[in-house]
């Protein structure tokens, strides 16, 4: 019995990306870079072939976003849509075209607030140049497979318009990175959530328990036998796994989640590793800093012991 053994090969993402001047091309490619994608902007066109020509394993997973517009060289949309007629013929490509369009109040206003000139004015009105080059666009917004019209969206709208229609997955490539602290030894410089966990039954003032960390199952054990723990715990553990994908979609790449009691070694640290398993089985990978792990128990620290 015969067996078909030829798979087909993944063919590399291309997008070009053009539009009319003041449309928010920049902005689209700049995000678009942010979801992984190569980007290039203002690539001569009569070079295309040769820029997705290779057909290398590397070159082939690479996901490019090659932006153009009327100020390019060799700029002829009759010629560009011949040219990518021809490269989305290729079996080893899969071709996309995105064009920003925006009305041309909006873009009137935009060159008149920041003063740029339009790259097609040649000492005319703003308004006429902008009627020119939609004339000559015409054809490429007539081809193109998708059309975002920006004339009613700020910078952060475009941002989002476009993560939503081009990321995969929201939460694929945010980097999440938990750490446990001691506020007697400083606050975190940077974080974006805090949870104070002093609230427990602290640790530090049962002998046996005093010189163990929260990685130790006895420290662990008693901080779970807290009729406080459970409860903040699952509220805690709901509330992260709420907020990251909406940081996600909102573009964020970082999000960094502290846990801090009074010496950072106990409480902290014990909920900074529950929250990271937590987040693991909803398919985040975590990055788990311990601060003060190795820091000294010292009573001076720690306060008064609790009644």
């Amino acid at each position: 019995m015969g067996t078909d053994s030829t798979l087909e090969a993944p063919r590399q993402e291309v997008m070009l990306v053009t539009g009319l001047s003041g449309a928010g091309k920049t902005t689209a490619l700049r995000v678009l870079e942010d979801l992984g994608w190569e980007a290039i902007d203002n690539f001569p066109i009569r070079m295309l072939d040769r820029l997705i020509g290779g057909e290398s394993e590397e070159q082939g997973h690479a996901k490019l976003a090659i932006g153009f517009d009327s100020r390019t060289r060799g700029f002829v949309p009759s010629d560009i849509i011949e040219r990518v007629k021809e490269l989305d013929a290729r079996s080893d490509l899969a071709l996309s075209t995105l064009f920003l369009d925006c009305s041309g109040a909006e873009l009137e206003r935009r060159y008149n607030e920041t003063r740029r000139r339009h790259p097609m004015a040649q000492g005319r009105p703003v308004i006429e140049a902008i009627r020119a080059e939609r004339e000559l666009l015409a054809p490429l917004r007539r081809w193109a497979d998708m059309v975002i019209d920006t004339s009613a969206l700020t910078s952060n709208d475009l941002q989002q318009a476009v993560r939503d229609r081009f990321a995969k997955a929201p939460t694929a490539d945010l980097s999440v990175t938990i750490s446990s602290f001691g506020f007697a030894r400083g606050m975190p410089p940077l974080s974006d959530l805090v949870f104070d966990m002093r609230f427990l039954d602290n640790p530090h003032w049962i002998d046996e328990l005093r010189e163990k960390t929260g990685l130790d199952p006895e420290v662990s054990a008693h901080i779970a036998a807290d009729p406080a723990w459970g409860e903040a715990f699952t509220k805690i553990r709901d509330l992260v796994l709420l907020l990251l994908p909406l940081y996600a979609a909102q573009g964020k790449a970082y999000v960094n989640l502290a846990f801090g009691c009074t010496g950072g070694r106990h409480r902290s640290v014990h909920t900074a590793e529950a929250i990271a398993q937590a987040l693991r089985e909803n398919g985040f990978s975590p990055t788990v800093i311990h601060r003060n792990l190795g820091s000294r128990a010292a009573d001076m620290l720690e306060g008064t012991p609790q009644p």
